[in-house]
């Protein structure tokens, strides 16, 4: 669609915040712009090197060159705990097949099935699957977890900072059970079956901070303030960072989440991301966040498909039941109703 605002989407450098008073005191303003403003922007100076990123992705696409039997057989399926490979089509957003095939990855977890007394969210943690003919790609994905972990945990504090609120306010809801996700990502060219070019449809992403590593090939949308989608163009050595919905619920709306899609690439071409999801302990409850612009919040977009819960967990498996309809029929059905099959949760 549209690119004319490509060019404008905020670039920010993550490391004028280790370059005295004046660069930090820039740093915040392009940070409380570009979230209050747009929810998107470009990151740079976030101090993750060329090698470390070749060594990722070299993994991702070897993973995605193994034989189709060796990635089936980590079929998502059969995780109760939505952990592994999904075909292309597998996949919905709101109820639309998403035309990539991807893995899946978390905090490596013990397999465990709730007590009766826990709440359901708990199938969340378990473990990831691994291709035995690929044992470098466990490495590159549990450090690049761990690695960009760290940088938005950084990025956090600036940006609670750059909207005068405390920088630490969040950091008890994170800690060494939070629940950071990874998608290994792959698009194969010329679009689904329905012709629309739907790669993933418009979706906004549920926790705190999406940091995307994405190839030269483009195809990221972001819905901006004329309503259209706008391209954003690769930057090379750059995260594409979006704010997710429990800043926009925990601001009442003043930093906010934004639409976003991906166009499946043209002809033969591939395109491959790799998204990063920072986001709290399953059983955090995000409380409102104290700072000074918090009058002039707008209020929380609602959206009656979408609603949301003050428990971080119940987002979470909210999204991956709708995501992952075969997983949740397979292993999940009593948390599914009976009318559409939609998922049964509560507040």
């Amino acid at each position: 669609m549209n690119s004319s605002y490509s060019s404008q989407l905020p670039v920010v450098d993550l490391s004028a915040a280790d370059r005295g008073p004046q660069a930090r005191r820039l740093l915040h303003a392009q940070l409380h712009s570009a979230a209050h403003d747009v929810g998107f922007f470009q990151l740079v100076g976030h101090g993750v090197t060329e090698a470390e990123t070749r060594a990722l992705t070299s993994a991702v696409r070897a993973f995605f060159a193994l034989p189709e039997a060796d990635r089936l057989a980590l079929d998502i399926n059969g995780s109760p705990h939505f952990r592994g490979y999904t075909r292309v089509g597998d996949e919905r957003t709101r109820g639309a097949r998403d035309w990539r095939e991807q893995l899946d990855i978390g905090a490596e977890r013990p397999a465990r099935a709730p007590a009766p007394w826990e709440a359901p969210y708990r199938w969340l943690e378990g473990p990831n699957q691994w291709p035995g003919a690929l044992p470098e790609l466990r490495t590159a994905a549990l450090r690049w977890i761990d690695r960009l972990g760290g940088v938005a945990e950084r990025l956090l504090h600036e940006l609670l900072a750059s909207i005068g609120a405390p920088l630490d306010f969040y950091d008890d809801a994170f800690g060494p059970d939070a629940h950071p996700q990874l998608k290994l990502v792959r698009y194969p060219g010329g679009g689904n079956d329905e012709g629309d070019g739907q790669g993933v449809g418009a979706h906004k992403d549920y926790g705190f901070l999406t940091l995307l590593l994405q190839d030269r090939v483009g195809g990221l949308q972001v819905q901006r303030e004329d309503g259209e989608f706008h391209d954003v163009p690769p930057l090379p050595g750059a995260f594409v960072v979006n704010l997710g919905e429990l800043l926009e619920v925990a601001t009442n709306g003043y930093l906010i989440a934004t639409n976003h899609r991906v166009v499946s690439p043209p002809g033969a071409t591939e395109r491959f991301s790799v998204p990063f999801f920072y986001n709290p302990r399953l059983d955090a409850r995000i409380a409102p966040l104290d700072f000074p612009y918090a009058s002039t919040a707008p209020g929380v977009t609602t959206d009656p498909a979408n609603p949301l819960f003050a428990e971080y967990g119940q987002n979470a498996l909210k999204g991956k039941l709708r995501a992952h309809p075969t997983v949740a029929a397979r292993h999940h059905a009593e948390l599914l109703s009976r009318s559409g099959g939609q998922p049964v949760m509560s507040a």
